[in-house]
């Protein structure tokens, strides 16, 4: 299995790192944090990039929230340039492993999503007349960053790229906490 070598240089780019920043505006343009960032781009991404290069880049806090759509569920959004951080990573690494998905994995992949997978449903549902569905409760505070790690590590030898995806993943840990708690209930109506 082949291990990649010198990624963080790809990552820290000033080109990755402008393309992650068009990418995390995404239906945020108008957000105040996204507006700010933007009006400073040019100077916003040298800063990261100095940040990154000289390993000083910490993560903001997580915004913690519940939505209720359909059910109740514990978000965590990253500060806004920390989501440009995650994108500028997610940009060189995705053609990595994205190969090794199973087909029938849908979310945030190019040329699936939620039309590709209900398509894929409506054919298998022709064929089979039983359906599971199932969640798992608290999934992502779930998952395990040694076993995650470890399993990156199977593909990425770049010692830095490595670093900086631990250091994120290191500043998920409160966010964790807060997911463990059980939500609040919402307001009772008069």
């Amino acid at each position: 299995m082949r291990r990649h070598k010198h990624l963080f240089e790809d990552i820290v780019s000033f080109q990755n790192l402008l393309k992650a920043a068009r990418l995390a505006q995404r239906g945020k343009r108008f957000k105040g944090s996204t507006a700010r960032f933007n009006f400073q781009l040019e100077r916003e991404l040298w800063s990261l990039r100095r940040e990154l290069l000289d390993k000083t880049y910490k993560p903001g806090k997580y915004r913690n929230f519940v939505i209720h759509e359909p059910k109740e569920r514990l978000i965590s959004a990253a500060p806004y340039r920390d989501r440009v951080v995650h994108h500028a990573i997610h940009n060189v690494l995705e053609p990595i492993f994205d190969p090794t998905f199973i087909h029938d994995s849908y979310a945030t992949r190019k040329g699936k999503g939620t039309h590709a997978a209900i398509e894929r449903f409506q054919s298998y549902a022709k064929k089979r007349p039983y359906v599971l569905k199932c969640d798992i409760q608290k999934y992502f505070p779930s998952i395990s960053h040694a076993v995650l790690m470890r399993l990156i590590e199977r593909k990425v030898a770049c010692r830095d790229t490595l670093s900086l995806i631990e250091t994120i993943l290191e500043s998920h840990d409160g966010a964790e906490v807060a997911a463990s708690q059980p939500a609040s209930q919402p307001a009772s109506q008069p």
